[in-house]
């Protein structure tokens, strides 16, 4: 009921995740990025603690491939868990258990993972890593247009009703954060639509949280 994509910008150093599903609020527990670490999807039937579990075995140095692999070991009910992660080196692992649900598989590129599952067919996660891998510019611009390829290649047996993006940088917080919770339109046209609106204005919030003297004005009613 999930198909995403963890990945790493080799240019900046952002880390980012896309995610859709048929399933309510699917970027509020399942996405997870971290400064300089990583990124990482826990997906299927979900356990939220894997995501910053596997940020922090990565932040120990592992690598993705390790990381996955002490996941495996200690997550609680594993078979029912689908986890990829992409480390600061761009290496990636995926756990994909044999409780995952429907058609379920992966695909691997350069700085990039895509894995779901309940998909409409096997051929969604490698379209989806070709959406992001011939798509230039700002990584957000990249996980959108794979979502978007990912989509058009099926995306999910059923439809879908949620769905988000996030990206780190520099900071200890995400700087891009943007999601559908529901939708019974395209959530990933929502969250395309959002990005749209919020790109141009990124390194202003950044700014504006790093130092307000020097940011740029508000751009709201009253505001010189």
């Amino acid at each position: 009921m999930t198909f995403s994509l963890v990945a790493r910008c080799a240019e900046t150093g952002m880390f980012g995740v896309a995610i859709s599903s048929s399933s309510p609020a699917v970027a509020a527990r399942c996405s997870y990025t971290r400064s300089g670490i990583g990124a990482v999807a826990s997906q299927n039937i979900t356990d939220p603690t894997l995501g910053p579990m596997t940020l922090d075995l990565m932040q120990s140095d592992k690598s993705a491939e390790e990381a996955i692999a002490e996941i495996k070991k200690e997550g609680k009910y594993i078979n029912y868990r689908q986890v990829l992660a992409i480390d600061k080196k761009g290496e990636t692992a995926i756990h994909s258990g044999s409780n995952s649900l429907g058609i379920w598989t992966d695909a691997k590129g350069k700085d990039v993972i895509s894995a779901g599952n309940l998909l409409a067919n096997e051929n969604v996660p490698q379209a989806i890593v070709d959406g992001f891998e011939t798509t230039t510019g700002h990584l957000g611009d990249r996980l959108i247009a794979a979502l978007h390829s990912g989509l058009l290649a099926g995306g999910e047996a059923g439809s879908v009703h949620s769905a988000g993006m996030q990206v780190c940088d520099k900071t200890s917080w995400p700087i891009v954060d943007l999601r559908c919770d529901w939708s019974e339109d395209c959530p990933i046209m929502s969250v395309t639509k959002a990005w749209e609106v919020y790109k141009p204005q990124v390194e202003a919030y950044v700014q504006r949280a790093l130092d307000p003297r020097e940011a740029p004005s508000y751009g709201v009613p009253g505001d010189e």
